[in-house]
């Protein structure tokens, strides 16, 4: 349960210094000058004000600096405004405040200022989580950064970069980014850069599981704190024990996880100069305690840290404290209380549309309450594919806004050494004088069949396009209709054909049961019917109900055979599989190969009985399915749809078939199947 929403719980200690907060860019110069524009922009500073007076001298600041002319203190009173702007939350006014002062350093063309609003708009669409926007405007940022060899800012920049990536669940492009802001700062004095890159990098590699390397660079975090560079109020040392505890929780050593957690709290000032990571450090203790059946402080701990997240309205933080409630009262064997958190939890997460909390509470749901676990967890499955879905579509587009920066990049490069050498060429040509007509009409030749080869290529490059987008729509097309006839046989006409035997043997009694069974088949008819239009509605999934429950979905199958079929039908499965260790993969293709077996045997073996064993042998799982029916020779016999099925499965799975068949001695088939 841990893990799934792990990432909630670290979200908020990654962004410490960089990333998508100015909060801490709070200028605390007193001006005492009788000017009026510092003296506004002083009043528009004061937190002892209220916000609609804040706002209002920072307008009055706004419009002096609009008067003056576009100089460099000009651009530099203008991110004076932005910055105030954005430590009152007024996102309109803090955009058009950088859009003013973006357009005056494009005119004056500062690089240093161009960069730097650069960076601030990707700070406003970051805190708006239009992620593709604040990735641009970072990498455009970037790229004048490495043209200034701005090495410290470069590096900054590369760190936000990387916690957007982070918050996209775009674990391993973060960690490129992080490692690439490392590189340029190589063997300069960056403490506070080092410090921020290695507890991303340790928070980065807790989330993928990757333990050992987490605890190292946190270690290396808190090894590089310098006091003198990154301030005692950001309490860097106690967010770094945080997350050292986290790592251990997830390794379930809640004894030492304990320890980093109470050093955490123990740090000077801690709830006053961060109030949030104090909650964050007590409900994290709290938890840990009551993995360790510890009662001392509980559940107080876990409400004392809920009142300040209350408090605070940190959606995030009372999610995780209703969660761990949920868990602490359900090993209190208090069902009641368990259920009534994981239930507020989840309303919670639906109403702010945070859609990974979400899976988090379906999660605890479905733990707590076992006999409605079937519908949260196809719930939990709906929303997980859809998350994982967006969260590969947006670490795609990443590396095509890279890629489309780095083209525009080279362009201007290629663009600039023609330009060069075209000056070279007509220096040295008015040098000899052949600026004669001849010449000059060659040149305008050469450049009318340049343009004429540029034209056909680009044609030709337009007309390759269409052509493999066409050959890609058939082969999806074709591939799409393979899947649906597979989905088709295997799913439903198995389940007609036993409808139609049983109406057929039906048609020779004329009683009051048979119409009643006849009723019974009728309706049976009308799933299947029912099974068809979902095939129809969504082809790019298999019926979730498989991953679920699959035991249980199992036996109904084995059941229906046996109501169905004369055939007699033993099955034994194997209790010592943890199925929800199972790739849902591999679950799903079980199935339909079960299907597909039982439906041959049906149509074609005349079988007397059927067994069906599935058990695991070390690192494998294997079917054995065998009938004592009339058999077939394996040699010459031809492989029908539904033998071709049952290899193309087990294909998928990385697994083997092995089918013994004899005419009049039945037959076996053996399906090994890998397994993590």
């Amino acid at each position: 349960m841990k893990k799934t929403y792990n990432i909630y719980k670290v979200l908020l200690l990654v962004f410490v210094l960089f990333g998508c907060s100015k909060k801490n860019e709070i200028e605390n110069n007193v001006i005492t000058s009788k000017d009026s524009l510092s003296s506004y922009l002083t009043l528009a500073n004061d937190f002892q004000s209220t916000r609609e007076k804040r706002e209002q001298f920072n307008r009055k600041a706004l419009n002096i600096i609009k008067l003056q002319s576009n100089d460099s203190l000009n651009r530099v009173n203008l991110f004076r405004v932005a910055n105030r702007y954005y430590n009152m939350d007024n996102w309109k006014d803090f955009k058009i405040t950088v859009d003013l002062v973006l357009e005056n350093s494009v005119s004056s063309k500062d690089s240093v200022n161009i960069a730097k609003a650069y960076t601030y708009l990707g700070d406003y669409y970051c805190t708006q989580t239009i992620s593709e926007s604040a990735f641009l405007n970072y990498s455009n940022a970037e790229k004048i950064y490495d043209k200034l060899d701005d090495t410290y800012n470069l590096a900054k920049t590369r760190l936000s970069k990387a916690y957007l990536r982070y918050g996209e669940n775009d674990f391993s492009g973060s960690e490129l980014e992080v490692f690439d802001a490392l590189r340029v700062i190589k063997g300069e004095k960056a403490n506070d850069i080092l410090y921020e890159s290695y507890n991303l990098l340790g928070v980065i590699y807790n989330e993928i599981g990757e333990y050992d390397n987490a605890i190292t660079y946190h270690k290396k975090a808190l090894s590089s704190i310098d006091d003198n560079v990154i301030a005692l109020q950001f309490q860097s040392k106690a967010t770094s024990l945080n997350n050292m505890g986290l790592v251990y929780q997830n390794l379930n050593e809640h004894k030492q996880a304990k320890i980093y957690f109470q050093q955490g709290l123990e740090q000077q000032n801690l709830s006053i100069d961060k109030v949030s990571l104090y909650a964050m450090l007590l409900d994290n203790l709290a938890y840990s305690k009551s993995k360790l059946k510890e009662t001392d402080g509980l559940p107080d701990m876990f409400y004392k840290s809920l009142k300040i997240r209350d408090s605070l309205k940190l959606t995030t933080g009372i999610f995780l404290n209703k969660i761990h409630l949920s868990e602490y009262f359900a090993s209190k064997k208090d069902t009641v209380k368990a259920i009534n958190y994981s239930k507020e939890a989840l309303e919670l997460s639906r109403r702010t549309k945070n859609f990974r909390n979400v899976l988090g509470g379906l999660k605890q749901l479905a733990i707590i309450e076992p006999k409605k676990a079937s519908v949260y967890t196809k719930e939990y499955i709906h929303i997980n594919d859809s998350l994982q879905k967006v969260e590969r579509n947006m670490g795609e587009k990443f590396t095509r806004i890279e890629y489309e920066t780095d083209q525009i990049k080279s362009e201007n490069t290629s663009l600039t050494t023609q330009n060069r050498n075209l000056v070279f060429i007509f220096s040295g040509l008015a040098m000899l004088g052949l600026f004669t007509f001849v010449i000059k009409t060659q040149k305008a030749k050469n450049r009318e069949l340049q343009f004429k080869q540029q034209q056909q290529k680009a044609n030709e490059e337009i007309y390759n396009l269409m052509i493999s987008q066409q050959n890609t729509i058939e082969g999806i097309r074709i591939k799409e209709k393979k899947r649906v006839a597979r989905e088709l046989h295997d799913g439903v006409l198995g389940r007609m054909f036993g409808v139609r035997i049983n109406l057929d043997s039906l048609n020779k009694i004329d009683d009051g049961t048979a119409v009643e069974k006849r009723n019974n088949y009728l309706t049976e008819l009308k799933s299947i019917e029912q099974d068809i239009r979902e095939i129809s509605h969504d082809l790019n999934r298999e019926k979730s109900e498989l991953i679920n429950n699959f035991v249980a979905i199992v036996d109904n199958l084995f059941e229906d055979q046996k109501k169905t079929f004369k055939s007699k039908l033993v099955s034994i499965i194997d209790s010592g599989i943890k199925w929800e260790l199972v790739s849902n993969s591999v679950k799903i293709n079980l199935y339909r190969i079960l299907q597909e077996a039982l439906q041959n045997i049906n149509k074609y073996a005349t079988a007397d009985n059927i067994k069906i064993e599935l058990k695991k042998e070390e690192d494998h799982l294997i079917l054995m399915m065998s009938d004592d029916g009339i058999g077939f020779n394996v040699k010459t016999a031809k492989k029908g749809i539904g033998l071709q099925n049952i290899l193309f499965r087990t294909n998928e799975c990385d697994g083997v078939v092995d089918i013994k068949s004899k005419k009049g001695e039945g037959t076996i088939i053996t399906i090994t199947v890998p397994i993590e």
